[in-house]
């Protein structure tokens, strides 16, 4: 291993001496388009075979319902005794690298959520791949970069490229991985950040074209063209998504949240979320694994004929049984999705959406044509209604525009694809300002957010800014012992502590100017006498957003700095803040910017 990263280090040292900065960018960034691509068609191969092996089991016809708790309780195995029991998951884990860890992502993170989710979904858990992909392609870029001794604003790019190129390698969209890395990753992006972003995912694109077989593939074929008399329909189904994407989000951290919160041993809570898979896939057969088999039927428009388990769809006679089956579908679709997760298992709500919004497409469509006067396109209504949940649910109108577009080799339904993602994430947005996945951290001032100002201080941490050189005195010593501090000291405040070395308050040099001048005081006024409380008290683990508010509010230059127990740790000076500020405004420049 030693010899690999020494090989690697003298092979960067070259790079840098014989290239620009920016044309050694672009090689660190194909090489992670390489690397992110690779780790993608590893997960999806093991995940295909995994399935393909369920398949070929020769047992009974059932048997296969069992696998999704074995799925789970492995995926808990593994997590609990090589990963310290717990792990950081998805878009979430890279966002808030990115905003608090300076876009360091742990080694560990390039392999963990390739054999955690291969296991959760190859074995029937409801959830998805790409989350897991992104956050596997993002730690490849992160740990490339610090190797290769790259800055945060190029760390960061890093991160983008390998997530770029994880979407695209899954889905053979290069365009959709460029597009999903701005929109989702990226708060802020200049325009050359394309350059370096369009090479990752082409690399990522090129791996699953050389490797996969066509069928691995996520890709449909139109039958019917675009007509715009079918727009007031669109609209319709805009609507739909909006509702429907608001109900997953929803739903989904409802049932995460409540298996989560079950207080069980581990293996217990994964076994039980296997036996709650196991009743839902015996009466609806489609929701086991990805599900992007029975999406490639839907979108088609060829799903005829299902497999009634309970014979309580069949009652309903053929058209009106099918449209019930398809609505519990993707009604049911989240909940699945959140036992999946909230029982121990990894995975990811992309591919989730999707499958929802394909069965909701068709559900709509078949609706729609109930009506003996009405035909639309059941396949296209498919197709678009799986950007317009993608859309509202995973807040990435963009990535759902130009992703269905690529599946389907074309731009025909570009019109209707924007309509409907359009629609649906502004219903989203009316309701949920941030996304089911980052809400809680981007109320927290985790991640970034797309204001400016608040992203910069969010990247700002505490201790970066914490001045602990300044001196602290007891409370009940006298002036003849400050005086002897302020000798030796280049400071112009100081701390006061009680007799429990608790923070009392702060002595300032310009309030005791002139008591300095009279010896005959030194051992009659005590400290407690000369100080003073602090305008504002920060607490360690303040976010910084605080903290400037605190600045504004009081209009102090320094603010004194507390740990949990009120012991006092240090100063923050507002002129050091502003400096760091300033310091990461400049840093964010166009890459082609002279070196």
């Amino acid at each position: 291993m030693k010899s690999v990263k020494q090989l690697y280090s003298n092979v960067i040292g070259l790079l840098r001496t014989k290239l620009s900065r920016v044309q050694f960018i672009m090689v660190i960034a194909t090489l992670t388009g390489f690397v992110s691509g690779l780790l993608a068609v590893l997960l999806k191969t093991i995940v295909h075979y995994l399935q393909h092996w369920i398949k070929e089991i020769p047992v009974t016809r059932f048997a296969y319902l069992l696998f999704p708790a074995i799925g789970l309780i492995i995926t808990v195995f593994i997590i609990r005794h090589f990963f310290k029991g717990q792990i950081e998951k998805g878009i979430a884990m890279v966002l808030k690298a990115i905003a608090r860890r300076s876009s360091f992502i742990p080694l560990n993170h390039t392999y963990l959520h390739v054999i955690t989710s291969s296991i959760t979904v190859g074995l029937g858990g409801s959830v998805g791949l790409e989350a897991p992909i992104v956050a596997t392609g993002a730690a490849a870029g992160s740990n490339l970069s610090r190797i290769s001794d790259l800055n945060y604003q190029e760390r960061t790019l890093l991160i983008a490229c390998g997530a770029a190129a994880g979407i695209a390698a899954v889905f053979n969209a290069p365009i959709a991985g460029v597009i999903f890395a701005i929109e989702v990753l990226l708060a802020e992006t200049v325009v050359s950040y394309f350059i370096p972003l369009i090479i990752a995912s082409v690399a990522g694109v090129l791996c699953s074209k050389i490797i996969l077989h066509e069928n691995f593939l996520f890709n449909f074929v139109l039958k019917q063209t675009f007509d715009y008399k079918n727009v007031p329909y669109y609209i319709l189904l805009g609507i739909m998504a909006g509702f429907v994407s608001l109900y997953y989000a929803r739903t989904f951290k409802a049932t995460e949240k409540r298996i989560h919160q079950w207080k069980m041993n581990s293996y217990f809570k994964a076994a039980i979320g296997g036996l709650l898979l196991l009743a839902v896939y015996f009466v609806l057969p489609p929701l086991f694994g990805e599900g992007y088999g029975s999406v490639k039927l839907v979108a088609d428009g060829s799903l005829n004929t299902f497999a009634d388990n309970t014979t309580l769809f069949t009652r309903l006679g053929q058209h009106w049984g099918i449209i019930a089956f398809t609505a519990l579908i993707f009604l049911f679709k989240p909940i699945v999705a959140g036992i999946t997760i909230g029982s121990g298992g990894n995975g990811g709500n992309f591919a989730p959406s999707l499958f929802s919004g394909a069965y909701m497409g068709f559900f709509f469509s078949k609706l729609i044509n109930s009506m003996p006067w009405i035909k639309i396109p059941i396949g296209n209504f498919s197709l678009v209604g799986m950007a317009g949940v993608l859309s509202g649910v995973m807040y990435c109108p963009l990535t759902a525009i130009f992703l269905i577009a690529e599946i389907t080799n074309g731009y025909e339904l570009f019109i209707p694809l924007m309509i409907v993602s359009s629609i649906s994430f502004f219903i989203v947005k009316s309701y949920e300002p941030f996304s089911m996945e980052t809400k809680k951290l981007a109320l927290e001032g985790q991640i970034f957010t797309q204001k400016k100002e608040k992203n910069i201080l969010t990247s700002i941490q505490i201790d970066d800014m914490l001045q602990d050189t300044y001196d602290s005195i007891a409370i009940d010593k006298k002036l003849k012992q400050l005086v002897e501090i302020i000798k030796r000291s280049e400071k112009n405040i100081f701390a006061v502590t009680d007799r429990n070395e608790k923070f009392a308050g702060i002595i300032e040099l310009n309030d005791i100017k002139q008591k300095l001048f009279q010896p005959e005081l030194f051992d009659t006024i005590t400290v407690k006498s000369m100080m003073k409380k602090p305008a504002a008290v920060l607490l360690h683990d303040q976010d910084m957003h605080s903290v400037m508010e605190q600045f504004d509010i009081t209009q102090s230059w320094y603010l004194p700095v507390l740990d949990k127990d009120k012991k006092f740790i240090g100063f923050i000076s507002k002129t050091k803040l502003f400096n760091k500020y300033r310091e990461i405004l400049a840093s964010q420049g166009d890459l082609y910017e002279a070196e």
